[in-house]
């Protein structure tokens, strides 16, 4: 996994989440699972900020399924931390389409960094599919090209 660059900082999509106590251990550390659920808040976030709402894709039949997660943990995360995650869509390859994620501490220290890989699935026939329909085309399109576009 590769980190974002600064370029790549103005084009990536923010999500600002506090470490809550459910999130946490008994250490109160964030727990590992809070991470998965975080990434997924953050991906359903960019792609309604660029024009797709997930339920109005699900709707349709089609999911994004997860078919690859890998989390590196740096630093860990505490309870009452405020965290940026600094997501962006990569290119895709082939069906598979990477999400790629920072989770930067309020100071920007790097505290983990997450890649997750989706396939567009339509749900009736249990098979990937190759091309997105329009609507989720343009979305995926303006999730590449960033907020700021």
């Amino acid at each position: 996994m590769g980190l974002i660059t600064s370029a790549d900082m103005e084009r990536a999509w923010r999500c600002r989440k506090v470490v809550l106590p459910q999130h946490t251990d008994h250490a109160g550390v964030l727990w590992h699972g809070a991470y998965v659920a975080w990434l997924e808040e953050a991906r359903v976030d960019a792609l309604a900020q660029a024009g797709l709402a997930y339920a109005d894709l699900a709707a349709t039949g089609l999911e994004l399924m997860v078919t690859d997660l890998q989390v590196r943990y740096r630093q860990a995360l505490v309870h009452g931390e405020r965290v940026d995650l600094l997501s962006r869509l990569l290119p895709a390859r082939g069906v598979r389409q990477p999400f790629q994620t920072l989770f930067l501490r309020a100071d920007g220290a790097l505290a983990a960094e997450a890649m997750v890989t989706l396939v567009l699935v339509d749900r009736a026939r249990g098979r990937a599919l190759r091309r997105p329909p329009a609507a989720l085309a343009a979305a995926l399109e303006r999730l590449a090209d960033g907020p700021g576009v």
